[in-house]
């Protein structure tokens, strides 16, 4: 996947969390879980665009480090909406999933940012 690829994966997911996040419903728990997770959700997008501009691997890499961060932490509040039953599993379970296999790629590019990092100090 290249990075422009991926750079459009977390800008449709960012969206789908927006979309996620207006059909909530209107209760104290509700709002108080859309607040976070339209943060959560949303940022990876713009931290993926700032890390694909970064000046050097290690800024690269704190980058991709705030990425995986809020991608995890989206992760989570998704699966308190679907655990809670806050909307409908066949809402949030795809958009769950993607949040997983979005985490798992950043995860692999940090590792190999870190290998190369690592590789080029020998």
């Amino acid at each position: 996947m290249t990075k422009d690829e991926l750079k459009e994966r977390y800008r449709v997911f960012a969206l789908r969390i927006i979309k996620l996040v207006d059909a909530m419903p209107n209760t104290i728990s509700a709002v108080a879980i859309a607040r976070q997770i339209i943060r959560s959700g949303t940022s990876p997008s713009a931290n993926y665009r700032a890390a694909c501009i970064a000046k050097s691997n290690k800024d690269f890499l704190n980058k991709l480090k705030m990425v995986e961060e809020e991608i995890d932490e989206t992760s989570h509040w998704l699966s308190l909406i679907i655990d809670s039953g806050m909307l409908p599993k066949s809402r949030a379970q795809d958009l769950y999933d993607e949040s997983i296999e979005l985490r798992k790629i950043t995860t692999k590019s940090i590792l190999t940012t870190k290998n190369k990092m690592d590789a080029s100090e020998r």
